[in-house]
């Protein structure tokens, strides 16, 4: 490849795993930040839900691994515990307790902030590879026809406007994406968008760990359903600690005073999560988000698209995060470009990222978006299939209280392992019709064995 200089805007992870697979090819990678980025694990301002429970899937930490080889053993020794997601955790799916089994599907238990400097400390030591923080990327260069990105504008905190040529720009830069105001001043049409509006809330607090927390497992996790919009979710951190999140849909808010956290938790299928509230000491203050909705730019769809320039994950889309979807999409983005990268075809580059991000894209989008359609409240098109997808999903959640080879094939998929048409194949339905039945069971009460339709 002839090119040298590439810029990717966004050091948070998105940015940082682009950054490294991009030092594979340009001699030069330059990775910008409006922040004043941290050198120690803590949160900060452009990483806002940095402070909240994150999860990275069984996918996810695959991918991680095979970009930045040996990261798993380097945050073992930072303390962070490796958790079997079907074995170790306490899963309420629609209320229904999943059996448990161990798995091979293995995650971290890290905070976002020792994972992203854990990466970040990587990323930085790559040969050719700087990153510049403090400064703001502000617009794009692009030739006198607009057809081709050529640099970036930049504005440093402490210093003077100036323009960096490049060959690549890459807009990691989040859910702030300046991308279609940017690509409009370029004369270029916005991309198609697909918004689903959800209005969470969600509140983390961490709290000192005790061997005896959780039954001695490492997480728990009751989702919200239909009537009652309300989810929860502990999972083991670094330094003998819970992280526990507590969530709301569609305008529902958790308290943030401990005995309000308390009396929310008491209403979800998951009783170890308010039990842990009761009884651990909380070793911080507790952390607000909101997030309004899941949106998707179809940049595949357009038939003009400047060369020279990307757009990245949640950039491109940007999930709710009650999935724990971004990070694993994100490195999976990585992965593509990384492909693509090696088969020197930088003309046709975007076109062929975003068909293939849309592929990679597709499958979470449907568990995120469809999840969501079950509620009524949730604006969308609910198609016959979405419909049926979800009822039997949800038969499937009353039998994995049984059979734990149901909850293992639910598992692979939302840790993004298979994809979502796995749970359709002729073994996992003839299970699910062999199992129990969901009865209907009175609004905000805890499902229980005698709750099962036999």
């Amino acid at each position: 490849m002839t090119s040298q200089r590439a810029v990717v805007i966004g050091a948070s992870m998105g940015g940082l795993l682009t950054a490294r697979v991009l030092a594979e090819v340009y001699d030069e990678v330059l990775l910008v930040d409006r922040d004043t980025v941290p050198d120690q694990a803590t949160s900060r301002r452009g990483v806002p839900q940095g402070r909240q429970l994150h999860v990275l899937l069984a996918r996810g930490r695959q991918a991680l691994e095979e970009l930045l080889p040996g990261v798993g053993g380097e945050l073992t020794a930072r303390g962070v515990p490796t958790v079997d997601l079907h074995g170790q955790v306490h899963w309420y799916n629609d209320g229904f307790p999943m059996r448990r089994a161990p798995s091979p599907l293995t995650g971290f238990g890290v905070s976002r902030p020792l994972l992203e400097q854990v990466v970040r400390a990587r990323v930085a030591a790559l040969p050719g590879l700087r990153i510049r923080t403090g400064c703001e990327a502000t617009g794009l260069t692009s030739t006198a026809d607009r057809r081709r990105v050529t640099g970036v504008r930049l504005h440093p905190r402490d210093g003077e406007p100036e323009t960096v040529d490049a060959d690549l720009v890459v807009d990691a830069a989040g859910r702030g994406t300046r991308s279609p105001r940017w690509l409009a001043e370029l004369g270029h049409r916005p991309a198609p968008e697909e918004q689903v509006r959800v209005d969470v809330t969600y509140l983390t607090r961490t709290y000192h760990r005790e061997p005896h927390h959780l039954d001695g497992l490492l997480g728990t996790l009751a989702n919200a359903t239909p009537g009652r919009p309300r989810g929860g979710i502990v999972a083991v951190q670094e330094n003998d600690r819970f992280a526990v999140a507590l969530s709301g849909m569609l305008g529902e808010e958790p308290p943030a005073d401990e005995a309000g956290m308390v009396e929310f938790a008491d209403t979800l299928a998951a009783p170890q999560i308010a039990e842990l509230l009761r009884t651990a000491e909380p070793a911080g203050p507790g952390a607000v988000m909101r997030f309004p909705a899941s949106v998707r730019r179809r940049y595949e769809r357009l038939r003009r698209f400047p060369a020279g320039y990307l757009v990245v994950a949640d950039a491109l889309c940007s999930f709710n995060p009650l999935y724990g979807q971004g990070m694993t999409v994100a490195a999976l983005e990585a992965l593509l470009l990384r492909r693509l990268l090696a088969q020197q075809a930088p003309d046709r580059l975007a076109r062929r990222f975003f068909r293939g991000a849309a592929r990679i894209i597709d499958g979470p989008w449907a568990i995120s978006v469809g999840t969501d359609l079950r509620f009524p409240e949730v604006p969308g098109r609910r198609s016959p299939r979405v419909r049926l997808v979800n009822a039997y999903v949800h038969r499937l959640h009353a039998a994995a209280t049984r059979d734990p080879a149901l909850g293992a094939a639910f598992l692979r998929v939302l840790n993004l392992v298979d994809p979502p048409t796995r749970l359709l194949t002729p073994g996992v339905l003839l299970r699910v019709l062999r199992g129990p039945r969901p009865a209907a069971a009175p609004r905000g009460q805890r499902p229980s064995a005698s709750s099962i339709a036999r």
